[in-house]
Protein backbone atom coordinates (compact mmCIF):
# COMPACT_ATOMS: atom_id res chain seq x y z
CA UNK A 1 0.00 0.00 0.00
CA UNK A 2 1.00 3.31 -1.24
CA UNK A 3 1.25 6.26 1.32
CA UNK A 4 -1.65 7.82 -0.43
CA UNK A 5 -3.70 4.69 0.03
CA UNK A 6 -3.41 5.43 3.77
CA UNK A 7 -4.11 9.12 3.83
CA UNK A 8 -7.30 8.35 1.72
CA UNK A 9 -8.25 5.52 3.56
CA UNK A 10 -7.70 7.52 6.85
CA UNK A 11 -9.58 10.29 5.57
CA UNK A 12 -12.97 7.64 4.84
CA UNK A 13 -12.49 6.77 8.16
CA UNK A 14 -12.24 9.83 10.40
CA UNK A 15 -15.30 11.39 8.16
CA UNK A 16 -17.14 8.30 9.39
CA UNK A 17 -16.57 8.30 12.85
CA UNK A 18 -17.06 12.09 12.76
CA UNK A 19 -20.65 11.50 11.01
CA UNK A 20 -21.23 8.44 13.59
CA UNK A 21 -21.00 10.92 16.46
CA UNK A 22 -24.15 12.44 15.39
CA UNK A 23 -25.96 9.94 13.83
CA UNK A 24 -26.05 7.66 17.23
CA UNK A 25 -27.70 10.37 19.15
CA UNK A 26 -30.50 11.36 16.94
CA UNK A 27 -31.33 7.87 16.04
CA UNK A 28 -31.61 7.27 19.87
CA UNK A 29 -33.73 10.50 20.43
CA UNK A 30 -36.06 9.69 17.18
CA UNK A 31 -36.06 5.95 19.00
CA UNK A 32 -37.39 7.41 22.46
CA UNK A 33 -39.99 9.46 21.03
CA UNK A 34 -41.23 6.47 19.19
CA UNK A 35 -41.36 4.25 21.71
CA UNK A 36 -42.82 7.49 24.21
CA UNK A 37 -45.77 7.31 21.41
CA UNK A 38 -45.98 3.62 21.62
CA UNK A 39 -46.64 3.25 25.20
CA UNK A 40 -49.51 3.56 26.71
Amino acid sequence: MSVHDIDKARSTYETFMGSLKWIVPVLAIITLFVVMLIAP
